[in-house]
C-alpha cells in the first residue's frame, strides 16, 4: 500500500487495532519514504517487550532505520494514530522525518501540540511538518474505548 492510496494512516489504525487486541495501549505507526513505499508498520509492544521505550513511533524509526542502513530518515513521512509523546517526539527529530501525520491529539501526554512541544524548543535541531487530526475521530475511538474496557 502506497501513501497516495490513503493508506498509510489506514495501515497504522489497524496496527493500532492488533496492538488493542494483544493489550496493549492501541498505538499504531507506519514509516513511508518519498515514493510512498511503507518502511515499517508497527504498533505498541510496551507490555509485550517489557520495554517502557517500545511505543510505535520508535519501533517503526527503528525498524526504518535498519531498512535504510541510516538513522536519518530525511525523505521519509511517519503516519502515527496518537500524538507522539515527548520521548517520541525527540526520536522523530533525531530521525529527522520529514513530515508527521497523527490521527487524536494527547493533551495529558501529548509532546508536539501539547506538553513539552519537544519541536519548538530552542534545542530541537530538527522540526518536521506537522499535519494533525488525520482520521482523529476513528483513532481517538479506539483509544478510548481500550481504556473503557481498562476501568
Amino acid at each position: 500500500m502506497r501513501a497516495a492510496d490513503g493508506g498509510p494512516m489506514q495501515l497504522a489504525l489497524a496496527a493500532a487495532r492488533r496492538a488493542k487486541a494483544a493489550g496493549e495501549v492501541p498505538v499504531g505507526a507506519v514509516v513511508v519514504d518519498a515514493s510512498g513505499a511503507v518502511l515499517a508498520t508497527t504498533h505498541n509492544r510496551v507490555e509485550q517487550d517489557h520495554d517502557p521505550t517500545a511505543h510505535a513511533e520508535i519501533l517503526a524509526l527503528r525498524e526504518a532505520g535498519q531498512r535504510r542502513g541510516t538513522p536519518r530518515l530525511v525523505d521519509c513521512d511517519l503516519y502515527v494514530t496518537l500524538e507522539p509523546c515527548p520521548m517520541c517526539a525527540q526520536a522523530i527529530a533525531f530521525a529527522r522525518i520529514r513530515r508527521l501525520y497523527f490521527g487524536a491529539s494527547d493533551p495529558k501526554g501529548g509532546g508536539v501540540e501539547h506538553g513539552a512541544r519537544v519541536f519548538a524548543a530552542s534545542s530541537c535541531h530538527h522540526r518536521p511538518e506537522v499535519v494533525g487530526g488525520i482520521r482523529e475521530t476513528e483513532a481517538a475511538a479506539l483509544l478510548r474505548g481500550f481504556f473503557e474496557e481498562r476501568r
